[in-house]
C-alpha cells in the first residue's frame, strides 16, 4: 500500500524515493512486524486465557512438560497478522510472488486454526482429523502446483515452468513433466508444513529456526531478483523474486516478536495455527523461488525432526510386525520422537536443546548461502 501511494512521487520528493528500493521496504516491514507483535501479543494472550485456550501436553512426553497444560495456544495467529499487515503496508500488491504466499500463510493458518479449535475449544483430543487436514495441505498444493504450469510466475524463456534447481550445481535444473511437477509442489508444501509442525515441541524451538529461514530466504529472494547479483554469481534471474524478501523479512520480525512471549518459560504456544502456516510459506517461497532442494537444506533441522518420526514409527511398525509388540517397544530408534524429544530424555536441559538447534539452524542457512558460490 505504501509503495504504491508514495513510491510514485520519489521524482518531486527525494525522500519517497526510498521506497522504490526492496531493501528499505524490507527494513521497514520487519521493523513493522516486530512492533505488531509486541503490541498485539499481551492483547492476544490474555484474551486466549480468557477464552481457557489451553494446551493440550501429551501424557508420554517429558514429565517437565507437564506444568505447560493450559498455557494458551494458537498464538500463531500473532505471527499471522505481524506478518500479512505489514506486508500489505509495504510490499507491491501486484505482485504475484507476494500474492501467491499470502495465500499460503493464511490457507495453511486456517486449517491449523480449524485444528487448534476442535482441539481446545471443542475438547476433541484428535482435533482435525488427519484425513481432513491432509485434504486441506493437499488441495493448497495441487491448486499452487497446476497454477504455476498454466501460469508460471517467471517467463519460461528465463526458466521452464516445472523446472528446479540443484544446490552446488549452477546449470543443472531438474524438469518436470506438468503432471509430475503438481505432485512435487504438493509433496514440498505438504511434507514441510508437517515438518515444522513436529518441531514446534519446546519453548521457543520452532519460532527460533522459523526466524532464521526467514531471514535466509529474504536473502536468496533478495539475490535472485537483482539483474547484477544474478549475472555475477551465475544464477537463474527471476524477475520480481525481490518482492518476497519484503514478504521474509516481515516475517522474520513477526516470529522474532512472537518468540518474546513463546521463550521459556513460554506464555503461548504457536499451535498449529501457527506452525502449518510456517510451513507452508516456506514451502511456497521454495517453490516460487525454483529452490526446493534448498529448502532442505534451510530447514535442515526442521527436515531431521520429520525424517526422525518416520523412522521411528516406521522401524516400530516393522520390529511389532515381524517380532511382536515387546520387541518392538524395547528396540525403538530414539528415546522419544521427534527428535529434539529425544535428547530431552537424554538429559539435556529444554533450554539447552532449543539453543543448540539453532544453532544447527544458524549452520544450514550459512551452508545455503554458501551454496552460491560453490558450484
Amino acid at each position: 500500500m505504501l509503495y504504491h501511494l508514495l513510491a510514485p512521487l520519489g521524482k518531486s520528493v527525494l525522500l519517497f524515493n526510498l521506497f522504490n528500493y526492496i531493501s528499505f521496504r524490507a527494513a521497514g516491514a520487519m521493523v513493522t512486524a516486530l512492533l505488531i507483535a509486541f503490541v498485539i501479543g499481551p492483547m492476544a494472550i490474555r484474551r486466549l486465557r480468557e477464552l481457557k485456550v489451553g494446551q493440550v501436553i501429551r501424557a508420554e512426553g517429558p514429565a517437565t512438560h507437564q506444568a505447560k497444560r493450559g498455557t494458551p495456544t494458537m498464538g500463531g495467529l500473532i505471527i499471522i497478522a505481524a506478518t500479512v499487515i505489514p506486508t500489505l503496508l509495504w510490499a507491491q500488491l501486484t505482485n504475484r510472488f507476494v500474492i501467491i504466499t499470502l495465500l499460503a500463510l493464511v490457507w495453511m493458518g486456517a486449517i491449523g486454526f480449524l485444528d487448534d479449535y476442535l482441539k481446545v475449544v471443542e475438547g476433541r483430543p484428535r482435533g482435525l482429523v488427519a484425513k481432513w487436514k491432509l485434504v486441506g495441505q493437499v488441495s493448497f498444493g495441487v491448486t499452487l502446483g497446476v497454477l504455476l504450469t498454466v501460469w508460471p510466475v517467471v517467463p519460461t524463456t528465463t526458466i521452464p515452468a516445472t523446472a528446479t534447481t540443484v544446490p552446488f550445481f549452477k546449470s543443472l535444473l531438474v524438469v518436470f513433466v506438468p503432471w509430475l511437477y503438481v505432485v512435487f509442489v504438493t509433496g514440498v508444501v505438504t511434507g514441510f508444513s508437517n515438518a515444522v509442525n513436529l518441531t514446534d515441541g519446546l519453548d521457543g524451538l520452532a519460532t527460533g529456526l522459523s526466524t532464521i529461514a526467514a531471514g535466509a530466504f529474504a536473502f536468496f529472494a533478495y539475490v535472485l531478483g537483482r539483474t547484477d547479483a544474478t549475472g555475477y554469481l551465475g544464477l537463474f534471474y527471476l524477475p520480481g523474486a525481490g518482492e518476497l524478501a519484503v514478504f521474509c523479512a516481515a516475517l522474520m520480525g513477526g516470529c522474532l516478536g512472537f518468540l518474546w512471549f513463546n521463550a521459556h518459560p513460554a506464555k503461548v504456544f504457536m499451535g498449529d495455527t501457527g506452525s502449518l502456516a510456517l510451513g507452508g510459506a516456506f514451502g511456497t517461497i521454495a517453490i516460487l523461488l525454483k529452490a526446493e532442494f534448498l529448502l532442505v537444506i534451510i530447514g535442515g533441522v526442521f527436515v531431521a525432526e520429520a525424517v526422525s518420526v518416520m523412522l521411528q514409527t516406521g522401524v516400530y511398525k516393522w520390529h511389532k510386525r515381524s517380532r511382536g509388540r515387546e520387541y518392538a517397544d524395547n528396540h525403538r530408534v530414539f528415546r522419544m520422537a521427534p527428535l529434539h524429544h529425544h535428547f530431552e530424555k537424554l538429559g539435556w536441559a529444554e533450554t539447552t536443546v532449543v539453543v543448540r538447534f539453532w544453532i544447527l539452524g544458524i549452520f544450514c542457512a550459512l551452508v545455503a548461502v554458501a551454496t552460491l558460490k560453490l558450484r
